[in-house]
């Protein structure tokens, strides 16, 4: 049995596979993954049903199994509000910093080589979508035997 609370095989494969560098998206129940994710990137759905998993719960869990370096948010055009995922997102990410594409940028972003893994969760929200860049493990965080 393993001692984090991160189970899912595929998603800890994929993780394992990765290093720094390596980009994590978090794709809302909208976002087009069979179009708009890297080549080498291993998708998991855990998507079963509209709001039983959500980007946010995802994230909760991989910021105690992983080092987040930087992250993007897709957001709407200009003359629309910041949906309140993004709230979320900077709250639960207070020592990263998160920049904003717009949806097409996005797109292009997660299209990277660089993506490792593609989470598509079953999140409702619009412009729910978070692509995580993995940073390095702070020194002293590894326990050796």
């Amino acid at each position: 049995m393993l001692l984090t609370e991160l189970l899912h095989p595929g998603i800890l494969q994929a993780l394992a596979g990765a290093g720094h560098g390596a980009r994590v998206l978090l794709a809302d129940g909208h976002y087009p993954a069979c179009t708009a994710t890297g080549p080498r990137a291993r998708t998991v759905h855990l998507n079963l049903a509209p709001g039983l998993l959500d980007v946010t719960t995802v994230l909760d869990v991989l910021l105690r199994a992983l080092p987040v370096e930087s992250a993007h948010v897709m957001v709407p055009p200009e003359e629309e509000p910041e949906p309140p995922a993004i709230g979320e997102y900077r709250s639960m990410l207070t020592s990263v910093p998160v920049e904003t594409l717009g949806r097409f940028e996005f797109y292009d972003a997660a299209r990277s080589p660089d993506l490792a893994l593609a989470i598509v969760t079953a999140d409702t929200r619009t412009y729910a979508n978070l692509l995580l860049t993995i940073g390095v493990r702070a020194e002293g965080t590894l326990r050796t035997r």
